[in-house]
């Protein structure tokens, strides 16, 4: 296999949530642009219509379903629409998240259960029913964030929380699946991209963004889908357990 063969993903089969909108756009389309045909979860499925039609532009088959992470059913629903649809699922991307901006002597127990919930008790559930149907080995990729290993003076406990905790569970389960299921997990911890959930920070944070990383600016949602893409095709065969960073440079070593 050629070097550049490995990052193809052709044949292959990806479940993507939180795939109605940002960077779960950009995971769907670069995953299809790889190759893979796509099978899309999120809770607003009118735009996971809108999501299916760059895929299929892409040249690759999809299928979509609204999914709540929050509830494992839906989590193994959407599995078994892969093994149904396409009779195979290889690549898992955890994706569905929310954030909110609340000081931490402000912020109710019902809104941090809330973001936990959804962006790491989410990742888990769709993390099992994928491990559980799974036959040929594969690869899931936790959609973390720097701000999971750097603060950067936000408000977000919660989130931040979260985010740390996708990490952990991103080794547990890389140790407990790599070689006993040859399922490689690894997580990805972006920076700042454009978002819906990025375009709810004031301006003075993305001003904070581009002063703060070294390539100052914010990045393009497709940059961080290239390292998906990488980190889920035979390119990353030997890597599993990691968590990368795509910041600008925010978060060195």
């Amino acid at each position: 296999m050629g070097v550049l063969d490995r990052f193809k993903l052709d044949g292959k089969v990806a479940v993507v949530t939180g795939a109605s909108s940002g960077l779960g756009v950009a995971f769907s389309q670069a995953l299809a642009e790889a190759g893979a045909d796509l099978v899309l979860g999120a809770r607003r499925v009118d735009k996971l219509a809108n999501t299916a039609k760059l895929v299929e532009a892409a040249g690759q088959r999809c299928v979509f379903k609204e999914t709540d992470v929050t509830n494992p059913e839906d989590c193994t629903a959407l599995i078994e629409l892969a093994i149904v649809t396409y009779g195979r699922v290889d690549i898992l991307v955890n994706n569905a998240g929310v954030g909110t901006a609340v000081p931490a002597t402000k912020e109710t127990p019902e809104q941090f259960k809330s973001v936990i919930d959804i962006n790491l008790h989410g990742a888990y559930w769709m993390a099992q029913a994928f491990a559980r149907s799974n036959k040929n080995g594969g690869a899931i990729v936790n959609i973390s964030s720097i701000l999971g290993i750097h603060p950067m003076g936000l408000p977000q406990a919660a989130y931040a929380a979260s985010k740390a905790g996708l990490i952990g569970l991103t080794r547990d389960l890389a140790t407990q699946w790599s070689g006993r299921k040859g399922i490689r997990v690894n997580a990805l911890a972006p920076g700042f991209f454009p978002s819906e959930m990025s375009d709810e920070l004031p301006e003075e944070i993305t001003k904070l963004v581009a002063t703060t990383a070294p390539l100052g600016r914010m990045g393009d949602p497709m940059e961080l889908a290239a390292t998906l893409v990488w980190l889920v095709s035979d390119a990353a065969s030997y890597v599993t357990g990691i968590t990368v960073p795509v910041d600008g440079g925010i978060v060195m070593p």
